[in-house]
């Protein structure tokens, strides 16, 4: 079996009544998510999300992932947001960089539902990659190494998807190792 159709075999299994016996809500960071909240009120929750949601809130886009959507929300950990250089984070929070760090955001926000399923078959429709097109405009790459999914985004970057089908009232969040970063490169 291949990697993508491994994929969505874990996919399928999650979504389909045997397995969604097994599960109750998910937990991520330390604290159970449920589908009955938005992308904001679970990501509040999370301990490995602060960082996101400080980012969030210093955008002003709160309301925006508070609306109906849906969204597929690609969530960078505290831990991702620290791997970028020192100082990254508190410059991008500044208000007179609320630009860039929009820019980068909605970088990791697609519009619709795009859970693991719906990517994996993307996937295998685009023979092992799938683009997709983010908020912000710009693209990032789906694909699997190993039964890892895999974002690239424009600078060849990649991130690894730790927690997938984070289901919201509003769309999906997966959960993901790396903050990916958007073409033109920002000052920071």
């Amino acid at each position: 079996m291949n990697r993508v159709a491994r994929f969505l075999s874990v996919a399928l299994l999650a979504a389909s009544g045997a397995g969604a016996q097994m599960m109750s809500n998910p937990m991520v960071g330390g604290h159970e998510m449920f589908p009955s909240k938005n992308i904001v009120q679970n990501a509040m929750n999370s301990d490995d999300h602060t960082t996101l949601v400080a980012a969030v809130k210093a955008a002003g886009l709160v309301d925006t992932l508070e609306g109906a959507g849906p969204f597929t929300v690609f969530a960078p950990t505290n831990e991702a947001f620290n791997k970028l250089p020192a100082g990254t984070v508190d410059n991008l929070v500044k208000p007179e960089n609320k630009q860039a760090l929009t820019q980068i955001l909605t970088y990791h926000v697609v519009a619709g539902k795009w859970d693991s399923a719906a990517i994996a078959k993307a996937i295998k429709t685009g023979h092992g990659k799938a683009e997709l097109k983010t908020v912000s405009g710009g693209k990032l790459w789906a694909s699997m190494q190993g039964s890892d999914l895999v974002l690239t985004d424009e600078k060849g970057g990649t991130a690894r998807v730790t927690q997938a089908n984070v289901y919201q009232s509003n769309g999906v969040i997966h959960v993901i190792d790396t903050v990916l970063m958007p073409n033109p490169s920002m000052s920071m």
